[in-house]
């Protein structure tokens, strides 16, 4: 089965098109955060998520707890699906699914400890796939993505090998690891952002690098 690439805290159009160029599925587009990497204005997701091919994945990176809010932020961007970057009330997967028809919807799940086994397993009925993150929600400023940090692949493979919905690994990939996170935990894709940058940008022989280990561990799964 082929890897699935997304490569977040893309800022323009320009970069977009880079990440397509070599080959991602999908894009991270982040909108506002308590903190880390790749903030970009609505307007801007807008105008690049427009400018996206059709089949790319468009994820809009949102803080946003309540169903009303984060509806509204997608009516604004007009992406094809939400990554839900915090902890949401069981009661708001219904009401999102009613007010976003067609929208997908991604729930992070920020890897811990060994908890957010039962935290991936009892989220995967309610969204369309799972996320697995690096962050910390109870640092006294919530880091919620873009820690550039490795978790714990023993418990992402056993979220993988038992949640019932396609399920991305992030969390401190680069180029120079992601064919062994690939291999230890067998992800449906894998996402990254500060991992492919150089001073904040796209790097195109950084990405090049990523994408042929992606490939080289997904021909030997």
């Amino acid at each position: 089965m082929r890897t699935r690439v997304k490569i977040c805290c893309i800022s323009s159009v320009a970069e977009m098109h880079a990440a397509v160029a070599a080959g991602a599925d999908a894009i991270g587009l982040v909108s506002a955060m308590p903190s880390g990497p790749g903030v970009i204005g609505e307007d801007l997701i807008a105008a690049i998520a427009a400018a996206a091919p059709p089949a790319l994945g468009t994820f809009l990176l949102t803080s946003e707890v309540e169903p009303a809010a984060i509806a509204a932020q997608q009516r604004r961007c007009g992406v094809n699906t939400i990554q839900l970057c915090d902890a949401l009330d069981a009661s708001a997967y219904p009401t999102l699914r009613e007010a976003l028809p067609g929208i997908a919807l991604v729930q992070v799940i920020h890897v811990q400890s060994e908890s957010a086994i039962a935290e991936a397993l009892g989220m995967a009925s309610m969204v369309d796939g799972l996320l697995l993150d690096s962050g910390n929600p109870n640092a006294p400023v919530k880091e919620l993505g873009g820690t550039g940090r490795v978790h714990d692949w023993a418990l992402s493979r056993r979220i993988v090998t038992e949640a019932s919905c396609p399920v991305f690994l992030a969390g401190g990939l680069n180029p120079d690891n992601v064919a062994e996170a690939i291999r230890h935990v067998g992800p449906y894709g894998v996402d990254l952002c500060t991992g492919v940058r150089t001073d904040g940008a796209l790097d195109a022989a950084k990405l090049a690098a990523y994408m042929g280990a992606v490939a080289t561990a997904g021909a030997g799964r």
